[in-house]
């Protein structure tokens, strides 16, 4: 996510998704929404936290007894206090009263746990206080040591016959529903796991768990029917899972055994196009398999061409936006709604389209996906038909595409929430395990941070779901990396968990080589688990030396101009104008105070292209000697990472504005088309030359366009779709983005929109995109991109006219026998290096003889040691 807000279509209440800023797209922690307090149920204030421990927020320090479902029966409490461990465990809980079960009374807890449960306590003046209590802290005590080993969800034996099993340690009964009879389920005591083994017929067939539990949200039993969290494979809509055994043959399209990949790439090498599967192909006339999984298989369509040149220039991943099963599109085509208007007729800058949008967004074939439903099956939405396992088939057959087209495939996905929680149709985990699985606040109301219901991978049922998940679709769909959403709400330990998992995984055992997955996500600090105030976060900080990278936000920002959050989106940036081409917005100050934001988002920039490494020692533009960390960004340090490869650098993601509308605000309105495509291209430079790998939205290089819509998760095909065929326009002037998350920017969007110079002809398209892909070869080509360590970054990379003296929007870096020159300046500059006077020096002969003739004009006088690079230009020289 990022720094936009999503919501859930079907549940227009809850806010889904916050997207954390451009984090790669993305990042930087947003507003904080407020924490969902329990709804119609009672309060949770007691927190059951082991089966010796309660702690009860509020309470007094005397004794007190849980109550539970059989009349009259009930567990003593008597005052305690935390230990050590307990501390260490729940640093959150520290200073609420806490209470030590009685020895006499342990043995009940198990029996306790399957019913109704609530504390109560006779306070000094004589009042009977109660409350519900919370129980994730008990069941991982009682059940997870053996429960974290058992192997869920349809399980096949060498004879065929599958055993199914499900974690539900509370419920009264569990029952299954196969092919319309209902089979019993055994419970294991000390797991807590139900389980059922059935013939070889059950394969293919429907099913669905019944489960009979004590609900919360409802303050009753229940009994619920509901989908395996662990299913293997879905019917349409989700309605139900299916008996599937993924190492079935029938399901392993041709060649599958034996798919040879395109060699794997270091992370701190790893370029990424980051895309969404129904954005690819939906307007893609030459595509066979609009919006579908099997478009990746279309080989002579213009989207896959455009992937294989991306691929030969240097990309060495795609990264799909969630492909898992998620809550928010009809998957049977006949279901979905289309805008019945005509669109296309429809002024550039007129309202109309975004109306007409969004009567049919909360039924149409769009959403980008952060809504899980089902962690670990495919989206049907994708698939051409989405009842049985052809989207399985399709999954695998997509990936096929891709590695076939030199580019290996990372999965977006979303543990850190689920679609909804309680009762709600759409809620899984929670009605099998009613308040585990959800991530709880102090009143028991279920934290909602994230902008949705926040998942508790702190726990140890949900950390293995986590794990088992990932496994699951590196081993059975040969993903080569995952991206993790929200990221800073999972403890390390969990992120930790999945690489070692990942690391085991073997070619001649498992057919993939686990080693070489790539991981990463979005590093936010924020919400209920902000500060590690529950555990330790995998936040920027803390994953810096783990081989897991997050999306730095500090270049990011400091390229295009301001924050995600910026009333004004006018501020502007180094690559979009600050003080050497302003435009009229008040928000940028005076222009000394624009001068003196350029040269410290020149520092932070210096940062990025070393890898946001912490310990890099560099002068800054006050003339200082200053390592990475020692840089401001808004209160944290610039630098966080311990080696290349712990920072992903991006200047846009599908997150807020694309790059193309963020210039469009940012840049003067006289810029002319071909100025707007040096900006983008030295723009993206800025990711594409630095050290540690570097994620763009697909489509950038084509000067890709929203209409300047900042949150497109819904906003539909017309606004989002990809179009690779430059006749086709880039997306800008499709109307004013939609008025939900972007009619405070109207009065701004209104007037570019109405301007035909901002919507780009096919050869400022195509120049731009060449322009990219010539970066894109010098960094596959030049080993000094891809330096290890930050020893090696230390002796080999220099910004050698930093200091008091540098000029406000010129980069000069030295990177072995290179320099490198971003002019984001709209005049030509000269940058004279004098400890190279007398060192051969001339244009890459990637941009010498490249796509650009404007950067072909860059030139080297050795004499001197002066380097003259054109207006908005980014030069690489290489010493001969």
């Amino acid at each position: 996510m990022s720094s936009t807000t999503r919501r859930s279509r079907r549940h227009p209440a809850a806010v889904l998704a916050l997207v954390l800023g451009a984090t790669a797209l993305l990042l930087s922690p947003p507003p904080q929404p407020a924490a969902a307090a329990p709804s119609g149920q009672e309060k949770a204030m007691a927190q059951w936290i082991d089966r010796d421990t309660v702690v009860w927020k509020g309470a007094e320090h005397r004794a007190a007894r849980l109550e539970f479902a059989t009349h009259g029966a009930h567990i003593r409490l008597v005052p305690g206090r935390l230990s050590p461990s307990e501390r260490l465990a729940y640093p959150h809980l520290t200073h609420d009263p806490a209470f030590t079960v009685d020895p006499r009374d342990r043995a009940l807890a198990r029996t306790a746990l399957r019913g109704a449960l609530h504390a109560t306590q006779r306070t000094a003046d004589g009042r009977r206080t109660t409350t519900g209590v919370q129980i994730p802290g008990v069941l991982d005590d009682l059940y997870g040591s053996r429960a974290r080993h058992a192997a869920l969800g349809p399980v096949f034996g060498r004879d065929g016959r599958p055993t199914l099993a499900v974690w539900a340690p509370t419920a009264r009964t569990v029952a299954l529903e196969l092919g319309g009879r209902t089979v019993p389920m055994r419970r294991d005591g000390a797991s807590g796991v139900w389980r059922v083994r059935g013939a070889r017929d059950w394969a293919g067939k429907p099913y669905r768990y019944r489960v009979t539990v004590w609900a919360p949200a409802v303050g009753r039993t229940v009994t619920n029917e509901v989908t395996d969290p662990y299913s293997t494979a879905l019917t349409a809509d989700s309605a139900r899972s299916l008996v599937v055994d993924l190492a079935a043959p029938g399901l392993a399209p041709p060649g599958w055994s034996g798919l040879r990949k395109p060699a794997a790439v270091p992370l701190r090498r790893a370029r990424i196009q980051e895309l969404q599967i129904r954005d690819f192909s939906v307007e893609d006339r030459t595509s066979h398999h609009r919006g579908r999984y099997l478009a990746f298989t279309d080989r002579h369509s213009d989207g896959m061409r455009h992937l294989r040149s991306l691929a030969r220039a240097g990309t060495s991943y795609v990264h799909l936006l969630p492909a898992f099963d998620f809550a928010t599109v009809p998957e049977r085509r006949a279901d979905r709604a289309r805008p019945g208007c005509d669109l296309a007729s429809a002024a550039p800058d007129s309202d109309r389209q975004q109306a007409c949008v969004a009567k049919t967004a909360g039924r149409d074939a769009y959403n980008w996906g952060y809504d899980p439903l089902h962690y670990t099956v495919p989206e049907g939405s994708y698939a051409s038909d989405p009842e049985g396992t052809a989207r399985t088939v399709e999954f695998r057959r997509m990936v096929q595409g891709l590695n076939g087209a030199g580019l290996r495939t990372v999965m977006d996905v979303v543990y850190n929430h689920t679609a909804a929680s309680g009762q709600d149709p759409h809620s899984v985990l929670d009605r099998i395990v009613p308040g585990y699985y959800q991530r709880l606040q102090d009143d028991g109301g279920v934290a909602t941070s994230t902008c949705c219901a926040g998942t508790a991978t702190e726990h140890t049922m949900m950390g293995k779901l986590v794990v088992d998940s990932v496994v699951t679709w590196a081993k059975e769909y040969k993903v080569d990396g995952f991206r993790f959403d929200l990221m800073g709400h999972q403890p390390k330990a969990n992120l930790l968990a999945v690489r070692k998992a990942l690391d085991a995984l073997t070619p001649a055992r498992d057919g993939v080589d686990g080693r070489s997955v790539i991981l990463y996500g979005e590093g936010w600090n924020f919400g209920e688990a902000a500060n590690d105030a529950r555990f330790v976060q995998a936040t920027q900080r803390h994953m810096a030396g783990t081989g897991i990278a997050t999306f730095s936000d500090r270049a990011r920002d400091a390229v295009r101009g301001g924050s995600p959050f910026d009333a004004d989106p006018r501020v502007q940036g180094f690559a979009s104008g600050l003080y050497t081409d302003p435009n009229s917005s008040p928000a940028n100050g005076s222009p000394a105070a624009q001068r003196a934001r350029l040269l410290h988002y020149q520092d932070l920039l210096k940062v990025g292209l070393t890898g946001n490494l912490a310990d890099f020692t560099f002068t800054d533009s006050a003339g200082h000697r200053v390592k990475g960390s020692g840089v401001d960004y808004n209160g944290s340090p610039a630098g966080y990472a311990a080696a290349p490869g712990d920072a992903l650098a991006y200047a846009d993601a599908h997150d807020n504005e694309t790059l193309y509308d963020a210039l469009a605000h940012k840049l003067p309105p006289h810029t002319g088309p071909a100025d707007r495509s040096r900006m983008q291209v030295l723009a993206l430079a800025t990711a594409a030359l630095s050290q540690g790998p570097a994620l763009s939205q697909a489509g950038s290089d084509l000067l890709r366009s929203k209409s300047l819509d900042r949150n497109s998760f819904d906003s539909g095909d017309w606004f989002n779709a990809l179009h690779w065929n430059c006749a086709d326009g880039n997306g800008f002037g499709r109307g004013l983005p939609p008025a939900a998350d972007n009619r405070a920017s109207w009065p701004y969007a209104r007037p570019l929109l109405a301007d035909p110079a901002l919507r780009p002809g096919c050869d400022t398209i195509r120049h731009t995109s060449a322009a990219y892909r010539d970066l894109l070869r010098i960094h596959a080509t030049e080993p000094a991109f891809g330096l290890p360590t930050t020893a090696a970054v230390q002796q080999s990379l220099s910004f050698p006219l930093s200091g008091k003296h540098e000029t406000p929007g010129v980069l000069t870096m030295r990177l072995g026998n290179l320099v490198i020159l971003f002019n984001a300046t709209p005049r030509q500059q000269h940058q004279t290096v004098h400890r190279l006077a007398g060192t051969p020096y001339a244009l890459h002969p990637l941009q010498a003889h490249g796509s650009d003739p404007t950067t072909a004009t860059a030139s080297y006088t050795r004499p001197t040691g002066t380097f003259t690079v054109p207006a908005r230009t980014v030069a690489v020289f290489r010493r001969g």
